[in-house]
C-alpha cells in the first residue's frame, strides 16, 4: 500500500465511520452517532454536544519504544499521566507519536481516534475517572461523535482501567 491510506482509512469520507460502527456491533456494543459541527477546542466541542469536557473521552494513540502502540482513553478535563501510564505498562518509555505514524497506526486521523474499528487491535487502557459515565468520543470520521456508556466500552474492548490521567 506504500503507506497510503486504504480510501476512507482516514477518516474522511465515512471508510472510518463505517469501521467503528461495524467494530461496535461486532462487540455488541450500542453506539450513538450524531453528526456535528467542527469544534476548533474541547470546550467548544462540549458545548455543541451539550456535555461537560469531562465527558468527552480523547482517545491518545501512544507509543512503546520497541514501536507497537496502545490506546489510552483520558477524559477531556484531564492530562495522560506518563509516570502512571508507564507504571502501570511497565516500561520506562513512552511517548505520542506524529499525526502520520498515528494514521499509519489506528487507520483514523487525529480528531476522529477511536480504539473501535481501528486497523490493528492494539490494547487499550482507560482513566478509572470514565467509570460508570456515559461519554463522548471519536467515531472515526470528523464531524461525528458517538455516545457509549464507558462501563460497556472498557468491557467491549477488555481494557484495562486505572488511574492514568492527571487534572489538566
Amino acid at each position: 500500500m506504500n503507506g497510503v491510506p486504504a480510501p476512507g482509512a482516514d477518516g474522511t469520507n465515512g471508510g472510518g465511520r463505517e469501521r467503528f460502527l461495524a467494530d461496535a456491533a461486532a462487540r455488541g456494543l450500542d453506539v450513538q452517532l450524531v453528526e456535528r459541527l467542527a469544534a476548533h477546542s474541547l470546550e467548544e466541542a462540549a458545548a455543541i454536544l451539550g456535555i461537560s469536557p469531562a465527558d468527552i473521552v480523547k482517545s491518545l494513540v501512544v507509543k512503546h519504544k520497541d514501536g507497537s502502540f496502545l490506546f489510552a482513553l483520558i477524559p477531556g478535563d484531564r492530562q495522560i499521566s506518563w509516570p502512571k501510564l508507564r507504571s502501570l505498562v511497565g516500561v520506562n518509555k513512552l511517548s505520542l507519536p506524529a499525526a502520520d505514524v498515528a494514521l499509519e497506526a489506528t487507520g483514523y486521523e487525529r480528531g476522529t481516534i477511536t480504539p473501535l474499528g481501528s486497523t490493528t487491535a492494539w490494547p487499550v487502557y482507560a482513566d478509572r475517572a470514565i467509570a460508570g459515565k456515559r461519554i463522548s468520543m471519536g467515531a472515526g470520521q470528523h464531524g461525528y461523535s458517538a455516545f457509549v456508556d464507558a462501563d460497556a466500552l472498557v468491557s467491549a474492548l477488555g481494557a484495562v482501567l486505572a488511574d492514568i490521567s492527571d487534572p489538566n
